[in-house]
């Protein structure tokens, strides 16, 4: 089987190379593009027309992890996750169509900084860029898949973790690792978690079903049971807890310094609320058990 992936050089698609160049001939799409081990051939957005057709594309490419602060950086994430997927399909029907379409998109869609067991029933109420431009690109690709008779999978991926991550994730070892990263109240709260792995593991079913689906583990660890892990493999003391209202006090000069700040009422409030995700319609229909963060991340 021949499969495109976009966004290749980024965290997830790195890894997803990895787990499947052993399986499949791989072709990369991306804004960079030097040629990658594992990947046939490497191209850019501009050489779209000369990508060879492909039996399944896994759609990785996208804008993510920052904060518009201007019309123009708001209209990127729109030009970046809608636009460029009108673009790769308009693309793929010149190519020739392929079999399969596997889209990752996000549970930023669902909108919602706390809940529990959230499915893929709730309603699409994100309202930030990204959730938008993200919401937009499924209900482009239901269409244009339905259209096509393409099977197509929408993958909404809780925190991505794994080697050398990006995002709050790598903040949190960096500060870790750096004797500058705090606790907040016992760090309690509970996040659905994903291993970049399970998206390579899960493909081969997506490939035949297609559907909509949560993907994250069944454990949902806590920030305190990543923070002992994460110290423990780091070979640093654990980091010391700071009470809720101190931390708020903090959050609330971080407003008013911005991101020259170490923390704001925004990330305060994704630190302390519960937010977990059901991974129930995966698991029956796909035939797929995640694996566990705790016990599979490794970030050296």
């Amino acid at each position: 089987m021949n499969i495109l992936i976009t966004g290749i050089h980024g965290f997830v698609g790195s890894n997803i190379v990895s787990a499947l160049k052993e399986n499949y001939t791989i072709y990369g799409l991306d804004i960079i593009f030097p040629e990658k081990e594992g990947v046939k051939k490497t191209f850019s957005w501009e050489e779209l027309n000369e990508i060879p057709k492909v039996d399944a594309i896994i759609h990785l490419a996208g804008k993510a992890h920052s904060i518009p602060k201007t019309e123009a950086e708001k209209q990127a994430f729109f030009d970046v996750n809608y636009q460029g997927t009108i673009n790769l399909c308009k693309g793929l029907e010149r190519l020739g169509l392929p079999k399969s379409f596997i889209f990752v998109s996000t549970v930023a869609v669902y909108g919602r900084e706390e809940g529990e067991n959230i499915s893929e029933n709730h309603p699409l109420s994100g309202n930030t860029p990204y959730a938008l431009s993200k919401i937009q690109a499924e209900q482009y690709l239901m269409e244009w898949c339905e259209k096509n008779q393409i099977i197509l999978s929408i993958l909404r991926p809780s925190l991505i973790v794994g080697a050398n991550p990006s995002g709050n994730l790598g903040a949190m070892i960096n500060g870790i690792k750096n004797g500058k990263y705090f606790s907040i109240a016992g760090g309690k709260a509970r996040k659905s978690m994903l291993m970049v792995n399970d998206i390579a593991r899960i493909f081969p079913a997506l490939v035949e079903k297609g559907g909509i689906y949560n993907v994250c583990d069944d454990n949902h660890p806590s920030f305190r049971e990543l923070e002992i892990l994460i110290s423990s493999q780091l070979g640093k003391t654990e980091p010391k807890s700071i009470p809720y209202w101190l931390a708020k006090s903090m959050a609330l000069m971080g407003d008013l310094l911005g991101e020259r700040a170490p923390i704001s009422s925004t990330k305060l409030k994704k630190i302390t609320e519960l937010l977990t995700f059901s991974n129930e319609k995966a698991k029956k229909e796909l035939n797929w058990q995640p694996l566990s963060v705790l016990e599979s991340l490794k970030i050296n």
